[in-house]
């Protein structure tokens, strides 16, 4: 029995369309119905009738969908099970990120992965803010979503996935509260939250810059070892955060508010994992990673049709 043929009269079970069909499938419209004539000669009955204006399942062709398509979806499952052993694509998948990159694009390229992949597991779990790459050489995730800029000689740094803007986190009462927007500028004279200790120079700087644009200084305040302390620390009015709009979708206080901020580049995440760890597993999710961020909407599913294979 031809694949390709079930493979076809499944996809026209669905469109009821030749044109459609051929176009999914990637095949010419006379192939589609070279190809649905000959199953039809096989089992010795039409599948579907064809008018010009209509297509339609026999009754026939009812019954053979339900059972091709349940033997189908098995054949196809053991396929895929066997070229993940071959490829590598099994076992897990570690991936980490940072608290204030929750949401999307992670769930999604999580669960587009899973789809692609269902012989490898993901498990997904954030890393502390004061050592966000710790995980990672240590061995307890594989990838890390995690904020640029990066500095670091043994971690190799993929596509930027997310971007957002950079916001001014304050005090209800603070004097900036009352301005629609705010410029790096303007913070000359305020304490900026520094963030841990532990944070990288790089990150630290990325986000709290020890100098304007125009070369004034900035004034760096204590800041918490985690993002609701850091928000604590902002509502008593102790310092304000030079921090980003995506850290607001995932963390709340009733005394802070945010306010657009200028001067200073959009905050990107990007994932990032070890140079002597990476593998197929690694390389087949940064790159569908890459494909989602730029936009290809082929990576939002796999091809299944037999031309690919």
């Amino acid at each position: 029995m031809d694949l390709t043929e079930i493979e076809t009269f499944l996809a026209l079970s669905e469109e009821l369309h030749f044109g459609r069909t051929a176009e999914r499938m990637r095949l010419s419209q006379s192939r589609v119905s070279q190809l649905i004539r000959s199953l039809e000669r096989r089992i010795g009955a039409p599948l579907f009738t064809r008018n010009s204006r209509r297509v339609a399942l026999t009754p026939l062709g009812e019954h053979t969908r339900r059972t091709f398509g349940v033997a189908y979806a098995g054949l196809r499952k053991s396929y895929d099970e066997a070229c993940a052993i071959a490829q590598g694509m099994v076992g897990t998948l570690r991936v980490g990120f940072l608290g204030c990159l929750n949401g999307p694009p992670l769930t999604d390229m999580v669960v587009d992965f899973g789809r692609r992949h269902p012989a490898c597991d993901v498990t997904v779990s954030e890393v502390p803010w004061p050592d966000p790459y710790g995980p990672l050489r240590t061995g307890e995730i594989d990838v890390l979503l995690t904020v640029l800029p990066i500095d670091e000689p043994d971690l190799k740094v993929g596509t930027v996935v997310v971007s957002h803007d950079r916001v001014l986190a304050v005090s209800l009462d603070h004097p900036l509260v009352e301005r629609e927007s705010v410029d790096i500028e303007d913070l000359a004279d305020w304490a900026l939250l520094d963030g841990p200790t532990e944070l990288p120079e790089a990150l630290r700087h990325g986000f709290c810059p020890p100098f304007t644009p125009l070369g004034r200084p900035l004034r760096r305040g204590a800041g918490g070892r985690t993002y609701q302390e850091a928000l604590h620390r902002v509502a008593t009015g102790e310092t304000v955060w030079t921090t980003h709009a995506g850290l607001f979708h995932a963390y709340r206080h009733p005394g802070v508010v945010h306010l657009p901020l200028s001067g200073l580049p959009p905050a990107n995440g990007a994932l990032v994992w070890r140079t002597d760890t990476e593998n197929v597993k690694i390389r087949a999710f940064t790159s569908l990673a890459a494909q989602m961020a730029s936009g290809d909407a082929s990576a939002l599913a796999p091809s299944t049709t037999a031309k690919d294979r």
